[in-house]
């Protein structure tokens, strides 16, 4: 999430953080470790992934421990990195309610239809010749291009389901981004797409979704892609353009699947999947070579029993 430009002096300041290293330093952008860019602020609360945190692109880095300070970088040293990250985030983006059935600022374009019964959120762009079916929820912010069509009772753009455990109790890490469907997608029925944590959970253009699919945050699909019904997309996955992914599949979060593949259904896809793959069973692998797998399971009853003899 881009932010103005703001001292990073004043973001210590409103969280509450001690400063190490280029107190001159100007912060342009909120963000998860997977998405910083220069100017961004990200947080790290465990030395496992300390490492990562200090060589990334990010500017300014909020930390529970004193460690060194990269060059032309900036340390904001607090005992809760995740709570502050959390203030920092609802002080530049905060939360926006449903006052209203449409809100007064949401842009729709020409030819574009919205039935009964549709919630939207403020700060929402619908472009031309759409059609958003009865009780859907579009939620603040979502960006929605032309000619898509999103079939009845969808919600897109819900809190992305990342949780931290403190004292017993799950914390919601802050929802403060967005999400971007593109020209021309089909979303069906009682679907939902979480919005990125601080960044875009995009669906690329042409791209078509069956009936209840579940789309998690930062999740980046590309384009012309086909998801059958029941396909279940954990957070920050990226998917390429072309892929097919058949009823009842689970994409691990983080996952990678390259253009052109191809996931069977109620496979589970735990891996990088390179291009033009085709992937079957849990944890997904070749199809041909988990077919000859099944089949050679058949043989083991008539093994074993041999094999006591």
């Amino acid at each position: 999430m881009k932010i103005p430009a703001t001292p990073v002096k004043e973001i210590a300041v409103l969280c509450n953080a001690k400063l190490l290293g280029n107190e001159n330093l100007m912060v342009t952008g909120i963000n998860e470790i997977h998405r910083v860019e220069t100017g961004d602020i990200a947080f790290v609360d465990h030395p496992k992934y300390y490492g990562k945190a200090l060589n990334s692109a990010a500017s300014a880095i909020l930390i529970d421990s004193k460690v060194d300070c990269p060059e032309n970088k900036c340390l904001l040293i607090h005992p809760e990195p995740f709570n502050a990250f959390n203030q920092i985030s609802k002080h530049f983006s905060p939360p926006k309610i449903f006052e209203c059935d449409i809100a007064p600022d949401v842009q729709i374009g020409y030819g574009t239809v919205i039935m009964p019964g549709v919630k939207i959120g403020s700060g929402v762009k619908i472009g031309s010749h759409c059609h958003i079916f009865p009780n859907v929820v579009i939620y603040p912010n979502t960006e929605i291009g032309n000619d898509v069509i999103i079939y009845a009772g969808s919600v897109i753009g819900s809190d992305a389901f990342y949780f931290k455990n403190q004292s017993g109790k799950h914390i919601p890490l802050y929802s403060c981004g967005k999400v971007i469907i593109e020209d021309g997608v089909r979303i069906g029925a009682n679907c939902t797409i979480d919005r990125g944590v601080t960044a875009v959970t995009r669906i690329g253009k042409n791209t078509i979704l069956d009936n209840l699919i579940h789309i998690g945050h930062d999740v980046e699909i590309g384009e012309s892609c086909l998801l059958a019904a029941q396909v279940g997309v954990a957070g920050c996955v990226v998917i390429g353009n072309q892929v097919k992914i058949w009823g009842q599949a689970g994409i691990n979060s983080n996952t990678v699947i390259e253009d052109g593949a191809v996931i069977y259904a109620q496979s589970g896809v735990t891996g990088h999947i390179a291009k033009g793959s085709v992937i079957f069973g849990t944890p997904g692998g070749d199809a041909r070579e988990k077919m000859k797998e099944l089949s050679a399971l058949k043989y083991l009853p008539e093994i074993v029993r041999n094999g006591k003899k």
